[in-house]
């Protein structure tokens, strides 16, 4: 009698051994060796077959051919997407998140001992002494679901951070692109100045060595062509640099640029602010205070600490551990009930219930602190956006003055009122004033992409990627993100 309720514990212990080691997970060793990822990003292209299905895709009228194409700023900035590490980063969080949210939904898992012995026999009895307890953990005051609650906020904080590094990575696209832009736009004209200043220098060279022209003159246009020719340099400098910028903001090395020429025409003809709407109190600040993917970011994490509030509140009611146990002893069945319970005498789990209320309160200062910031960067950007179109103004005036004035002295030239050095140096103020309304036209462009990055709004292409007025349907830069975050959670 004795053996067999020996061998039924046994093998009770033995099934309760077998459940727990069922459906365990196993390691796999998944090591980092820097010489094949920095390997892997050296021989990243934008002639990627995955990239050109991607862009072919999400837009289908801009899907580049293979081979060398044109890359413009939506298209980029889908590659931009598809390659930058930091797009990569923000979905592993992400997935952190929604691993979370697994760990919340677990059950306590229930404890088994088993206590074997022998003792003495009594008179007609067994010597064996066997038994065993298993203990269940029954949480009350809804903490689990309080978790499950607060993990789901910290994957909304999560995916939202997802799309606030795809408008930052976009952006970081932009101002590369724009940076080209400038430069490109630049050497174009100082190279205009230097042909003209070139053929000042060659005719008082000339003059000078009739005896027509002192050396003076002759010293200060040569300055005046060093000043140029070094400022062209300068200007192919910046361009150089800005195009490495474009390949790390896309997150390929810069030599994937090389086969391929960038559209820099989004920059030419902004899209600008919409009709009709101004900057004070339109709806796209009140989208930007409400909607930015920071502010939304923020809120689920105001969210998530409201919950972990709750949940240590929660945790001023302790648990109940049930124990059922059997115990054979020495001829007899013996059963029980166990209760066990946490008395909750010398504290009723006040420190995490502060630190629980001052986390929200942080929280809830730090998204104010956002609001404020995103305030500034409005205003701050539209008041140079308006300084700027003031600038352009002023220089459009300098620029018909100086036309008047070329006509005027072309018009003295043709009649041999003046000499050819007239209209030379008419053509050189006039490249100066170009030069300067155009510096003046970088800072309105560079104003409107702080205010893109304010508003996160598109100024500068109506593409259907990320161009969405409130009230319409999502644009499919949202969907790509959506998509993200589903394949990232995998």
């Amino acid at each position: 009698m004795a053996k067999r309720h020996v061998l039924s514990i046994g093998m009770a212990a033995a099934v309760v051994s077998a459940a727990a080691t069922t459906g365990c997970a196993s390691y796999t060793a998944k090591p980092l060796e820097p010489a094949a990822t920095s390997s892997a990003l050296e021989q990243r292209t934008l002639t990627d077959p995955k990239l050109a299905r991607l862009i072919a895709e999400v837009l289908p009228d801009r899907a580049p051919d293979t081979g060398a194409t044109s890359w413009d700023l939506s298209t980029l900035t889908l590659a931009a997407l598809y390659f930058h590490p930091d797009m990569e980063v923000s979905r592993a969080k992400l997935a952190l998140a929604k691993a979370g949210v697994k760990t919340a939904r677990q059950v306590p898992n229930p404890t088994f001992s088993f206590q074997p012995g022998q003792y003495p026999a009594l008179i007609d009895a067994s010597a064996w002494t066997i038994g065993f307890l298993v203990n269940f953990v029954l949480e009350t005051a809804g903490k689990r679901e309080k978790r499950i609650e607060m993990a789901r906020n910290l994957v909304e904080a999560a995916r939202q951070d997802v799309a606030t590094a795809a408008w930052q990575v976009r952006g970081g696209v932009r101002s590369a692109l724009l940076d080209l832009w400038a430069a490109e736009g630049r050497r174009r004209l100082v190279e205009k100045r230097q042909a003209v200043q070139m053929q000042i220098v060659s005719l008082l060279e000339g003059r000078f060595a009739s005896g027509d022209a002192s050396s003076l003159d002759v010293a200060r246009e040569r300055i005046a062509l060093s000043q140029a020719t070094l400022a062209q340099r300068e200007s192919e400098r910046q361009a150089a640099d800005a195009r490495a910028r474009v390949a790390t903001a896309v997150g390929v090395p810069v030599r994937a640029l090389e086969s391929v020429s960038l559209s820099l025409a989004a920059f030419d003809n902004p899209v600008g602010v919409p009709e009709g709407i101004e900057l004070e109190g339109n709806s796209l600040r009140r989208r930007a205070l409400q909607e930015r993917t920071d502010v939304l970011g923020l809120l689920a994490e105001y969210d998530a600490a409201q919950s972990g509030l709750r949940l240590q509140i929660a945790k001023q009611y302790p648990d109940v551990t049930l124990g059922p146990s059997y115990t054979y002893d020495q001829g007899f069945d013996l059963y029980s009930l166990n209760l066990q319970v946490e008395l909750p005498i010398f504290n009723q789990n006040q420190g995490p219930i502060a630190e629980a209320e001052a986390r929200r309160k942080e929280t809830g200062a730090r998204f104010v602190a956002l609001q404020s910031r995103v305030i500034g960067d409005i205003d701050r950007a539209r008041a140079a956006y308006l300084a700027a179109v003031r600038s352009v103004e002023t220089a459009d005036a300098l620029i018909r003055d100086q036309a008047r004035q070329r006509q005027q002295i072309e018009r003295t030239y043709r009649l041999g009122e003046t000499d050819r050095l007239g209209p030379l140096t008419a053509n050189v103020e006039q490249a100066v004033v170009d030069l300067a309304r155009f510096e003046a036209i970088v800072q309105q462009r560079e104003a409107l992409a702080s205010m893109e990055d304010a508003l996160q709004y598109s100024v500068y292409d109506a593409s259907s990627l990320y161009v969405r007025l409130p009230g319409q349907a999502p644009s499919k830069l949202d969907l790509l993100r959506e998509r993200d975050v589903q394949a990232s959670t995998k």
